[in-house]
Formats: structure tokens, C-alpha cells, sequence
């Protein structure tokens, strides 16, 4: 990988993209840090120390966001509200016809619906903002409560929380343009990336309990190191599944064009594992993220049923748990349907004189392909909700639930990096680059 960026760095053309990406990344840690006006600063650090330590869905939230959602800054929304709206404008185009016929006619339609996606994410984003200044309201962490003060303090933070989320948009449209890798991933990884030094410290502060009372946490000298221990070893195997595939072998028949011969060898159709990449993780968290704002709105204190649900719903609840196990595995599914398509890649095989040795051409050979796309869809499904859960179970088992840097951000963190590393790889062959990439 750091050979692959430095000989990346060598041709102009790229260094230039990836100089312009880490030029957006600075703008979005600068956005992460200012907070919106009217707000007390210091009953704000307060409530999300509680909150962090509570491992809510809160803290989850800070957590994506690379901690600017604890200190309520302009891009305190995160990238969740463009998500959530990918996700709603995918599912609207598979169910309504209109949108079907637009994302069928090629860059023109794609742009019609990028731009409703663009309107949808405003609106989440309202909506959101307008979430979480009813939560810091109801905390007292709002300036400003009477009259007049009141109802404009709320106009200005709701806006800015908007605001935030529009340009936090358009900067990640800026990296797809001109910079590396896919924009909204590339943020989400900053933020991801910006809470590690966080995670260090809390790793240390349990050391530190076990210093001073070795009695009662004496448990942490082990559980700790442990910990690090396992977070390398999820690395090594998101990156180990990122790079393994199914291939169906296919040959080719032999041809005569004019008076040369073509055809007539053997080669195979590549399946990725895990052919969804970070998606079904990003869109599931997503998802389970909507009772958290609902929270927001209702405040911290409330009781009976809610609190259960809400108890349920939090990143360390078991309810939580099940549904993002179960959500991984739907869009896993979701995101292979809108990839492949068995019966024209059948068709395709067809028109190309390839068949998959055994399997008749045309319907068999769609259904063959469809059934190797499921098997495969679902191991690599399977495998991404374990590395997901895996670290919630630990962290409940051993108390280490404190911990920001769980399965998800990191199956976030490295799957960006590799895809990142990939996309430079594929702009290097376009450019023939020979022996770059040895």
C-alpha cells in the first residue's frame, strides 16, 4: 500500500488529486472543531463525557463523526444524513417506476437523481440539527432560553447544523471530481482515523485503573493489550476477505474472422467476497442510528417503555446487536442485486461464444451464476457482520465498552483505505505505468 502511494506520488496528475483530497480532509477536521454559537461549552463537554461513557448510540454517533458531534461543531451531522439518503433514493428507484426509467438513461438520469438525493440530504439534515438542538435544549447546554433570544438562538444553531451537512456534501462531491477515492468514504475515514489518539487514551486510562486499584481492576492488564491484540487481528482478516474471490472458470469457443482464428481458451469470471465493500456495514449503522435521533428529541430523561428501547437500541444493547447483524446481511444482498445481473451476464457469455464447462448455455448458466452469487454474498456477508459484532460482545464481556474504535468504524477505516489504494492503482495502469505497481 505505502509503495503503491509512493509511486502514485511520482506522476504529477495524481499527486495533484491526492494533495487536492488531503486539501479537503484539513477543511473538514477545521469544520469538525468549531462549534455553533449559543451554547455552553463546558455543560456540553460535561453531558458527552456521561454520555461517552454510557456507549449509546450518542456516543456512536461522535464516534463517526470524528468527535465533532460531542462538541456540537458545523459538521456535527457527520455524513449520516447523505447516507441515509443514498439508501432511501436506491430503495425509491427499485420500487418506483419514474425514478426506475431516469437511472436507466444514463448520465443525464444519474444527475436528475444525484440532485434529489442532494435535496433529501438537506432535508435529513434539518432534520437532524433540528433532533439535536431539542436534545442540547432540553440538557440546558442552550444559551439564550426566553423570548425572542430563544427562537433565534434556535433559527442559527439549526441552520449551522444544516449548513454543515450541505457543505459536507459538496466537499465529498469535490473529492469525486478532482481528488482519490470515493468523497464521502474519504471523510468518513477522517473522522474515523481522528478518534484513534482518543481510543489510545482510554486504553491508557484503564491501565491506569488497574495501577491504582489492582484489586478490583487488576483484569485490565490483560483485557487491555488484549484488546490491541484483537484490533490488528480484525485488520489482518477485513484485509485477508477484501482480497478473496470465487472464480468460475469459462471457455471460450474457437472462431474464424476473416483469416484469423480467436477463441478457444480457458479463463475464469472473478466473484469477490466481499463484493460490497464498507456499504452494508456504513448503511446499516445508518439505519439503527434513527432511534438515537428520536432520542434526541425526547432528551435523556425519560422512563418506563422508552427508556427500555432506548436501552435496547444502544450500541451495546442486545437488540441493537441482532438488528445490526441482520441489516449487514439484507444489504449485503441489497448491493449484489444492484451489481449483478446473472441473466445478462449469461447473455453476455452467450454472445461471446463463452461457456462454464458443464452448465448449458442461456437460463442454467443464469441460474449457475446466481447461485455461486449467493453463496458467495452470503460468506461475505456472515463475515462482515462478525467482525461488526465481535468487538460489541467483548466489550460487554469484559467492560471494556468505553472503547470508540469497534468493528464497524474499523471494517470502515480499513475497506476505505484498501478501496482508496485500488482506485490509485487502477489510475496508475490507465496511464502505463509499467513496473509501478511490481
Amino acid at each position: 500500500m505505502f509503495n503503491t502511494i509512493k509511486n502514485a506520488w511520482k506522476i504529477p496528475d495524481l499527486r495533484k488529486k491526492i494533495l487536492f483530497t488531503l486539501l479537503i480532509i484539513v477543511v473538514f477536521r477545521f469544520g469538525s472543531v468549531i462549534p455553533v454559537p449559543f451554547l455552553d461549552v463546558q455543560a456540553l463537554k460535561e453531558l458527552m463525557d456521561y454520555v461517552d461513557a454510557q456507549g449509546s448510540l450518542v456516543s456512536y454517533a461522535n464516534m463517526m463523526t470524528g468527535g465533532a458531534f460531542a462538541q456540537a461543531t458545523l459538521f456535527a451531522m457527520g455524513v449520516t444524513p447523505y447516507i441515509n439518503s443514498s439508501i432511501i433514493m436506491q430503495l425509491l428507484t427499485v420500487a418506483i417506476p419514474p425514478l426506475e426509467r431516469l437511472s436507466r438513461e444514463g448520465e443525464e438520469g444519474r444527475k436528475k437523481i444525484s440532485a434529489i438525493t442532494r435535496y433529501v440530504t438537506v432535508i435529513l439534515g434539518l432534520i437532524q440539527g433540528t433532533a439535536y438542538f431539542f436534545y442540547l435544549r432540553n440538557n440546558n447546554i442552550t444559551l439564550y432560553n426566553d423570548g425572542f433570544g430563544q427562537v433565534f438562538a434556535a433559527i442559527v444553531i439549526i441552520l449551522v447544523f444544516t449548513a454543515g451537512t450541505a457543505l459536507m456534501m459538496w466537499l465529498g462531491e469535490q473529492i469525486n471530481q478532482k481528488g482519490i477515492g470515493n468523497g464521502i468514504s474519504i471523510l468518513l475515514f477522517a473522522g474515523i482515523v481522528a478518534r484513534l489518539p482518543y481510543t489510545g487514551e482510554q486504553l491508557w486510562a484503564y491501565i491506569t485503573m488497574a495501577n491504582e486499584a489492582p484489586e478490583t481492576y487488576g483484569q485490565f492488564y490483560v483485557l487491555a493489550p488484549l484488546w490491541i491484540v484483537l484490533f490488528l487481528a480484525v485488520i489482518w482478516v477485513i484485509v485477508f476477505m477484501n482480497d478473496a474471490e470465487r472464480r468460475i472458470p469459462i471457455q471460450y469457443a474457437k472462431r474464424v474472422v476473416g483469416r484469423k482464428m480467436y477463441g478457444g481458451q480457458s479463463t475464469h469470471m472473478p466473484i469477490k467476497v466481499g463484493m460490497s465493500g464498507v456499504m452494508p456495514v456504513i448503511f446499516a449503522s445508518s439505519i439503527l442510528s434513527i432511534p438515537s435521533t428520536i432520542q434526541l428529541f425526547m432528551g435523556s430523561s425519560v422512563e418506563g417503555f422508552w427508556k427500555g428501547f432506548f436501552d435496547a437500541f444502544s450500541s451495546t444493547g442486545w437488540l441493537y446487536s441482532i438488528l445490526y447483524f441482520f441489516l449487514i446481511l439484507v444489504f449485503a444482498y441489497f448491493y449484489m442485486t444492484i451489481q449483478y445481473n446473472p441473466i445478462e451476464m449469461a447473455n453476455n457469455l452467450r454472445q461471446n461464444n463463452g461457456t462454464i464447462p458443464g452448465i448449458r448455455p442461456g437460463k442454467p448458466t443464469a441460474e449457475f451464476i446466481s447461485k455461486i452469487l449467493a453463496k458467495i454474498t452470503l460468506i461475505g456477508a456472515l463475515f462482515l457482520a462478525f467482525i461488526a459484532i465481535v468487538p460489541i460482545v467483548y466489550g460487554n464481556i469484559t467492560g471494556l465498552g468505553r472503547l470508540s474504535m469497534g468493528g464497524t468504524s474499523v471494517i470502515i477505516m480499513v475497506g476505505v483505505a484498501l478501496e482508496t489504494v485500488k482506485q490509485m492503482e487502477s489510475q496508475m495502469m490507465m496511464r502505463h505505468y509499467k513496473g509501478f505497481l511490481d
